[in-house]
């Protein structure tokens, strides 16, 4: 767990003594705390004083601390916090804040003390990075959290705008990916921690983590109970028998949903291997040339057919790319990056990364070929919010496809590997797609345990899962050979629990015989068995039968299968383009 415990209260017997020397003490430590806090928040703006765009935050103290018309919205919108002491204090005592005189005016105060605490981090890594010379494991590291921190700040930003605008949704699916980067910068931190500054700022950014959370636990709860304060509590899941409130205009059963990448498009450039007859010679040179920031248009890419050995990068600036393939196998994009190579971490090896929104896909293969033996390496990694792909091959062994964050749409894909080859932290929605387990050992007869998908949910409010409809979970032709020789030995599962909150559905899906009777895989021990969500529905073939689960998967009552919905769990009906 990165939050703090929740304060508890000390229990003494009646004295008045012992009482005004405890009113004393408390009086003391608020007062030493708004100390600190200032001392940092000044120390922050003097680091990031060349931030221009962040000057609106700064400012006198717009509240008085402990105002009591104004702290009953702060102890209110608090019950939605997983440490609610610790959230009311960090909200009543920040200065400089947006004026709180109403629930969601609280809610962007939330917001806005997550964000201030997110560029001292921001200030602290960088110091990092200053003094990291010589040591390539760990400026790449510090290299890699600042990216992730300029992602967060920038899904924070948006959040607070779209929740002034009404954008409940978006806010929940923005705030919960700044909550994904600002766990990666501590976990990147994690492996190189050799120094008291990197053990200070892990430390900071834990804190951290629960300050955003107290924010994304706010709009769950205002999303699904508007201001009935009464009904707001701690984040729960479906473990807990809570269910999504579905708006009108996304019920039903929702299955029926037809969309995917738009047929006819036309190409803005080309890509041909060589670069004869072409606009480009690589990938790269053909998204380097997209326009920055242009939300209101395509680029569509054609990359004809060949191998393309190349490592892509699709940045923040480059919106709604589109990469046109001439089929899988065809077109083919290439790398072998791998965590055994020096300053290479699982979010570096993609073969492909994208992280500008409003990414497209379709007709191409993206593989890594590091081979079975070195652990993670990624073909495609996507941080792309509202991004549809259709139509691709992923090839890989340990990590394949890392859907990294936000809201993603897969239809009709080929995805290959082995260890958790299906991971990440993002919503993400497969429909109708082919996941094909691989060997993987240098001596497969050995037997193995494979794991389709690792889900990395960290707090129950993210709005993040794995649906899987229609998809069928099959090995190769070669897997098959080896597991039909010895089924004893080769085992596999639909998934198993990368973190504490891990979400994965499988519905109307076709599970093949090499999927185990148990179904699914713990982690180590009881790790997160209590609180993980994997659930299953009217799945057929026979590795579907539920009748030897493991006792903490679940079957998904019928009543709540619409909360699965590509409009319900990633409000695909809203950016998906019909296809066709």
């Amino acid at each position: 767990m990165y939050f703090k415990k929740a304060i508890k209260p000390q229990h003494h017997q009646p004295n008045s003594k012992r009482f005004i020397v405890l009113l004393m003490a408390t009086f003391l430590s608020m007062c030493i705390g708004s100390l600190v806090l200032f001392f940092s928040l000044s120390t922050a703006l003097r680091h990031h004083g060349h931030h221009n765009n962040h000057d609106h935050f700064v400012g006198a103290p717009t509240q008085p601390i402990y105002n009591p018309s104004t702290n009953g919205f702060i102890s209110e919108a608090c019950k939605a916090s997983r440490d609610p002491p610790t959230c009311e204090y960090s909200l009543s005592s920040s200065s400089g804040g947006p004026p709180y005189q109403t629930l969601l005016d609280t809610i962007q105060l939330a917001i806005w003390v997550s964000q201030k605490n997110l560029r001292i981090a921001q200030s602290m890594v960088s110091d990092i990075l200053a003094a990291s010379a010589g040591n390539l494991n760990r400026s790449n590291a510090a290299k890699t959290c600042l990216e992730v921190l300029n992602y967060s700040d920038y899904r924070s930003n948006l959040t607070a705008a779209a929740l002034r605008g009404g954008g409940i949704k978006d806010s929940r699916a923005w705030m919960s990916a700044a909550l994904v980067y600002q766990y990666d910068c501590w976990s990147a931190l994690k492996y190189v921690n050799g120094t008291s500054k990197v053990n200070e700022t892990m430390a900071f950014l834990n804190d951290l983590l629960g300050l955003s959370s107290n924010a994304l636990g706010m709009m769950l709860n205002f999303d699904n109970f508007g201001e009935k304060t009464e009904l707001w509590t701690a984040p729960k899941t479906e473990r807990d028998g809570f269910w999504e409130r579905v708006d009108g205009s996304g019920g039903g059963s929702g299955f029926g949903f037809k969309g995917g990448v738009p047929a006819m498009l036309k190409p803005d450039v080309t890509v041909c291997k060589g670069g004869g007859g072409c606009d480009y010679a690589t990938v790269q040179e053909a998204v380097n040339a997209a326009p920055d920031n242009a939300p209101e248009r395509r680029f569509v890419i054609l990359i004809k057919a060949g191998v393309y050995e190349e490592t892509v990068r699709v940045p923040l600036e480059k919106k709604n790319v589109v990469f046109l393939g001439d089929g899988i196998g065809k077109t083919v994009i290439t790398g072998s990056g791998n965590v055994g190579q020096p300053g290479v971490s699982t979010y570096n090896s993609a073969t492909v990364g994208v992280v500008g929104d409003g990414f497209m896909a379709s007709g191409l293969t993206i593989q890594n070929t590091a081979g079975p033996d070195v652990h993670q390496a990624v073909a495609f990694r996507s941080d792309s919010d509202l991004s549809v792909v259709e139509n691709c091959e992923f090839l890989g062994n340990q990590d394949t496809l890392y859907a990294h964050a936000l809201r993603q749409y897969y239809k009709l894909c080929r995805i290959q590997g082995n260890v958790d080859f299906v991971f990440g932290n993002s919503a993400s929605f497969f429909d109708s797609c082919l996941i094909l387990v691989a060997p993987r050992q240098i001596n497969p007869t050995k037997g193995e345990k494979n794991a389709v998908t690792a889900h990395g949910r960290i707090d129950p409010a993210q709005f993040t899962g794995f649906v899987f409809l229609g998809c069928v979970i099959n090995g190769t032709e070669e897997y098959m050979k080896l597991y039909y020789s010895k089924p004893s030995v080769h085992k596999n599962y639909l998934g198993r629990p990368w973190k504490e909150y891990s979400r994965t559905v499988f519905i109307q899906s076709t599970l093949e015989a090499l999927i185990t009777p148990d179904g699914w895989l713990p982690w180590s021990g009881d790790f997160a068995l209590k609180t993980l969500y994997y659930g299953e529905f009217d799945n057929v073939g026979s590795g579907a039968n539920i009748s030897g689960r493991v006792s903490w998967s679940s079957q998904i009552p019928a009543e709540y299968m619409n909360r699965y919905s590509v409009q319900n769990f990633i409000q695909g009906d809203q950016w998906i383009p019909t296809s066709g």
